[in-house]
């Protein structure tokens, strides 16, 4: 493995502690990946950029799919996410999600997460686009991620295991042979010197979430800044189809200067039996597809864009009127809530709803065991691309994964900690540091020796806080849902200018930005945005939530391919088609290189 020896431009970390694995994010699955490490007896240490429970799961509605009801069987549900990854998923992949998944939801069970119930007692199912049966699980109504993420905190406060929170990633470790040593980080308001500090841990597991945050509206949490995939990149890891950007239908709608997260109006409202109509209150998806207002996400996307755009509005409408006001506070409280907050009544009203952005298909590429092309460093969640979701994600599959390939990460973390180090060549490298202990306080504990600085090629120069809304504008108009050859060569040329102002401004003393989360955030999205830009440029066909408005056809023949990106040492982009439309296994096994030695470095 050959590092960037790229890096954020940061202060050089003033204190240290030690692991066996540090986890990167606090949703369904980082927590579980914690969780089941924690129970194999490692060193766990959960790193999380604000508090343990506001990742993006807490804000998920519909639920957590699984092949759990009667006559229902995983191979059905194979089928239906196969159909919705629109030529693109890896069967393997989605195998082993179908399979796996009733047990692990299970477990989740176990761990103490409670989902509504039947008359039976059973629990109880709903449908959403694409699921041909009744398979998604729901809790509180609408709140299932809520649920999910109180049991998930609960049983990890309960189980010691140690947390870090309002902690920003920064960049991963590596020794001399490119094996993952750990993180940087900067923790806000810890009170230490600047903040930076680092854990070291042969083992890192990215679940940081998505990156929604690149587009000016999304369903996303303000976190959601794209940092596990930036920091994978310039770990010199490769990151697949982060073209496949999925925006989620029914966004509530509020207004045409609205920024920042939005508020999502579940699929398991069409789910339930509410219809999409225009103005009119004509129904305009019947017709479009056998499923109508259930069809995959993508097709309802592009239905109510294309409504728009003949009718020269800027969003639709979402009628439920006839739920009535009991299933409503039932069924749907915190959607009821979130509506009339706006001012707007579902039960005696239309809902106002426009897609947005929702969630990333694309991500860091891995195995089946949650291995990325670097050693040492796993994904899992939404910043990771496992080829379950391929084109366009299936509703209500990504609880799932987080859940199913959390868990194959902690078994092979378990397994290769249990085998030992692989030792390096160099019989003089110094032994691991002792790990350090807490302060009195709770903060990180100091430790006698942090990380080496490194990397030949230097800090990336940070972008000005401002630069964020930039972006976000720019992939908006350029890299939403509709997009065109020249949309998204007027976005390359406008992220290129912000690249090449702040290098500019990097060698100006007085103008460059000062390290800090804003700066540090802004910069990860540039990067992520950029390579977003470059995949859907390459792909010249609408293939899922890929829509090129100058290429409007599926190419099966050209285009059943991934795309895969690295960041060369150079910082410039390297674009690569697949010959085929198997899913590109990661690197196999490491082999130390002769001169290997154990000294972490940046």
């Amino acid at each position: 493995m050959t590092s960037t020896g790229i890096r954020l431009n940061a202060p050089a970390p003033g204190w240290a502690i030690d692991a066996d694995v540090v986890v990167v994010g606090s949703g369904v699955a980082g927590l579980t990946a914690a969780l089941r490490c924690r129970a194999e007896g490692l060193r766990t240490v959960v790193v999380t950029k604000a508090l343990l429970d506001d990742g993006s799961t807490r804000w998920a509605q519909g639920g957590i799919a699984a092949a759990l009801g009667e006559g229902d069987t995983p191979g059905q549900h194979l089928d239906d996410t196969l159909v919705a990854g629109a030529g693109l998923c890896d069967g393997e992949a989605v195998r082993t999600l179908v399979t796996e998944g009733p047990d692990a939801v299970r477990r989740l069970i176990a761990t103490g997460a409670r989902f509504d119930t039947d008359d039976s007692g059973g629990i109880a199912l709903t449908r959403e686009g694409g699921h041909h049966r009744r398979r998604i699980a729901h809790a509180g109504g609408d709140a299932t991620g809520a649920e999910i993420s109180r049991a998930l905190v609960t049983a990890i406060r309960e189980g010691a295991v140690r947390v870090i929170e309002h902690a920003l990633v920064l960049d991963l470790l590596a020794d001399a042979a490119g094996r993952t040593a750990g993180i940087t980080l900067h923790v806000m308001g810890e009170g230490q010197h600047d903040g930076v500090g680092a854990v070291r841990a042969p083992a890192v597991v990215l679940a940081t979430g998505g990156m929604g945050q690149v587009f000016s509206a999304t369903t996303n949490p303000p976190v959601s800044t794209g940092d596990g995939v930036a920091l994978a990149l310039r770990a010199g890891a490769e990151v697949s189809d982060l073209e496949f950007v999925q925006f989620h239908p029914t966004v509530l709608w509020l207004g045409p200067d609205s920024e920042g997260q939005q508020p999502l109006v579940s699929e398991a409202v069409r789910g339930e039996g509410a219809h999409l109509v225009d103005s009119s209150g004509t129904r305009f998806m019947v017709g479009q597809h056998e499923l109508a207002e259930l069809a995959p996400r993508d097709i309802v996307a592009k239905g109510i864009m294309r409504r728009m755009q003949e009718q020269g509005v800027d969003h639709m409408f979402l009628d439920a009127r006839h739920f009535g006001a009991e299933m409503w506070e039932s069924r749907f409280p915190t959607i009821l809530a979130a509506c009339r907050a706006h001012g707007i009544d579902p039960v005696t009203e239309p809902i106002p709803v426009a897609p947005a952005a929702h969630y990333a298909s694309g991500g860091v590429r891995t195995d089946l065991h949650g291995r990325t092309t670097v050693p040492g460093l796993y994904a899992c969640g939404e910043v990771a691309c496992t080829g379950v979701h391929g084109a366009n994600r299936l509703a209500s599959n990504s609880l799932l994964e987080g859940l199913v390939f959390a868990e194959r990460i902690a078994r092979t973390i378990a397994e290769t900690h249990a085998a030992g180090p692989v030792p390096p060549a160099d019989s003089d490298a110094p032994a691991p540091a002792a790990p350090a202990s807490p302060a009195a306080d709770g903060r990180p504990g100091t430790a006698s020796r942090a990380p080496a600085e490194g990397g030949s090629h230097g800090p990336v120069p940070l972008l000005v806080p401002e630069a964020r809304r930039e972006i976000q504008r720019i992939m908006t108009n350029g890299a939403g849902v509709l997009r065109s050859a020249a949309s998204l060569d007027d976005a390359a040329d406008a992220l290129e200018a912000l690249h090449l102002s702040a290098l500019h401004d990097a060698e100006e003393f007085d103008k460059a930005a000062e390290p800090g989360v804003e700066s540090w955030e802004a910069t990860n999205l540039l990067l992520v945005a950029r390579v977003l830009v470059a995949a859907a440029h390459e792909r010249t066909e609408t293939r899922g939530c890929h829509w090129r408005e100058d290429h409007p056809g599926r190419d099966d023949a050209g285009w059943r391919r991934h795309i895969v990106v690295r960041l060369t040492p150079e910082r410039s982009l390297a674009v690569r088609r697949t010959a085929t439309e198997a899913f590109p296994p990661a690197r196999p096994p490491f082999v130390p290189t002769p001169t290997a030695d154990r000294e972490p470095q940046q």
